[in-house]
């Protein structure tokens, strides 16, 4: 307010019969000026919250992420000793093969209640970068260039981030 009139400086500086003082432009000018730290301080403030919270979502969704790596040889070694048990060895040790099926099924289901999914490609798919490693190319007849033949190893995703991309063949064979 103004001290000689006791008047707000809005109304003051909107009536158009007041002549407006230096003091009360100067007293304007600051105010405004206040008013313009103040919302930014304010629009800092919220976006620090709003990347907090980011960031606490993050650290809840993906701190595990290096124990979940760690486990991934462990389920590759179980599927590969179910895959090279053959006929003949699971009739001679079917309890085992048994133990080591039900290890795996509870390590899936771990898997997929902390949320990393399994990237199981099929011969045939095309290849995608984001998502698949190719560890070697090769023509193949019968196929196009830019398609899995061959799986080496499945990959694995932690809700929609890579853990480890599925390590492929990739056909060569040009356009015919």
């Amino acid at each position: 307010m103004n001290e000689q009139n006791e008047q707000p400086i809005e109304d003051i500086l909107d009536d158009p019969l007041a002549e407006p003082t230096d003091e009360i432009v100067r007293l304007a000018a600051e105010r405004d000026e206040f008013r313009d730290k103040f919302m930014r301080a304010l629009a800092d403030a919220e976006n620090s919250r709003k990347r907090a919270e980011k960031d606490r979502r993050d650290a809840e969704q993906y701190g595990g992420s290096r124990l979940a790596r760690d486990l991934l040889p462990v389920h590759d070694a179980l599927t590969r000793a179910l895959d090279v048990a053959g006929d003949e060895q699971r009739a001679a040790a079917a309890a085992l093969i048994e133990g080591v099926e039900l290890t795996l099924r509870e390590l899936s289901n771990v898997f997929g209640k902390h949320g990393i999914t399994i990237i199981k490609p099929q011969p045939g798919d095309r290849f995608d970068p984001q998502i698949h490693e190719a560890m070697f190319e090769a023509a193949v007849p019968g196929t196009n260039a830019g398609e899995i033949i061959q799986v080496m190893e499945n990959g694995f995703s932690l809700h929609e981030r890579l853990l480890r991309p599925a390590k492929v063949g990739v056909s060569s064979t040009p356009a015919a």
